[in-house]
């Protein structure tokens, strides 16, 4: 049976990125992300559960990631999942969930770092495609009005 190990997360980093490099000087580096969900109970009280996510991101992109991201940033990742599981040398069973990034977005303001709507993937950096707002001054032709339709 064919498997889908796909995640996508937005949140705020939780710690300044660690930035480190394999003896095959490949970068690594390491994050955490804190999403947050709000919601009310039967009482009405405004109830809230955030849930703590560690990230790694490997080769180029980790180095930019590094460069340009720190502590309370905000940030969409996309990767895919993966539990670790180990024994402490006293014998307790341990587990925890971590995501290897394939793609991330800066977001946020340029007064926290870069501009909002740029784009890594593994393979590089690459600015995200943002489409021109419309407005005066804009060389596009006006949407179609109903008297132009033929039908």
């Amino acid at each position: 049976m064919a498997g889908y190990n796909r995640i996508v997360l937005m949140g705020n980093l939780t710690r300044d990125p660690q930035l480190s490099y394999t003896p095959a000087n490949v970068a690594v580096c390491k994050f955490g992300i804190a999403t947050n969900r709000t919601w009310k109970d039967r009482d009405g009280n405004s109830r809230e559960e955030v849930c703590f996510v560690d990230c790694t991101l490997f080769g180029r992109s980790g180095e930019v990631f590094n460069q340009y991201m720190s502590k309370g940033r905000q940030v969409l990742v996309e990767g895919r999942l993966r539990l670790d599981q180990w024994t402490t040398p006293e014998g307790q069973k341990r587990s925890k969930h971590e995501v290897f990034v394939e793609n991330f977005t800066f977001v946020g303001g340029r007064g926290e770092g870069s501009g909002p709507g740029t784009e890594a993937t593994a393979a590089g950096v690459a600015p995200a495609v943002v489409p021109p707002a419309p407005g005066p001054g804009n060389d596009e032709p006006p949407p179609p009005t109903d008297d132009g339709i033929p039908f």
